[in-house]
């Protein structure tokens, strides 16, 4: 097996990680979410599904590149971002909305420790899989798992909202706190719909999103 095999190997495998961490981390998350009426951590667990999407169209550019060189996007990958761009909109409109019926109707989450718990696994998991994702990206001078190590510095960020958020709430049991969390998750995922929407018109192999 070539080096280059090698490494392609070990992105699919970090990628099959993501997909495989994002679906616990949301189902975790939309589940206490619900429960304990935090608007951030649902929304935060509802992002980590739509990341499955956009994993899967990576974990597929990857397994094309074992196969040949990739210089374009293929249908598959490009229906992927259309999907994900669609479901981040939704996703940010929803906690727009949400957060709004929060604040007229003075809803308060019971508790964000499970958020508090969540978001401090989500930093230590994403910090990893962004370095080693950067690290094997710049090994295969590949644009699109550079690009697929920003996407997971974004869900980096994202944690690091829900982390504040939760743990501000947790101290001072402001209701404005968890609003204020779940609208910072509603603008990044607004941004990485955005972003993804750019990338299907575009011919290149890079994924979505910016860091």
């Amino acid at each position: 097996m070539t080096e280059f095999n090698k490494l392609l190997n070990i992105a699919v495998i970090l990628s099959i990680i993501t997909i495989i961490y994002n679906i616990i981390e949301g189902s975790v998350s939309v589940f206490f979410g619900w429960q304990d009426e935090t608007l951030a951590l649902f929304g935060f667990g509802v992002d980590s599904f739509v990341e499955v999407i956009s994993g899967t169209g990576i974990m597929h550019m990857i397994w094309r590149m074992r196969r040949t060189e990739v210089s374009t996007k293929d249908k598959f990958e490009r229906q992927a971002l259309r999907t994900t761009g669609v479901s981040f909109y939704i996703l940010s409109i929803g906690l727009v909305a949400g957060s709004s019926i929060n604040i007229i109707q003075d809803v308060k989450p019971e508790t964000t420790f499970v958020g508090i718990v969540v978001s401090i696994i989500s930093i230590l998991t994403m910090y990893i899989l962004m370095f080693y994702k950067l690290k094997i990206g710049n090994k295969l001078k590949s644009d699109a798992i550079i690009a697929d190590a920003k996407c997971t510095k974004t869900c980096f960020y994202l944690s690091i909202i829900l982390l504040t958020s939760s743990l501000l709430y947790e101290l001072f049991s402001v209701n404005y706190i968890d609003i204020a969390g779940s609208l910072g998750i509603a603008f990044f995922s607004f941004r990485e719909g955005k972003e993804a929407f750019e990338k299907v018109k575009t011919n290149s192999p890079s994924y979505c999103c910016k860091g």
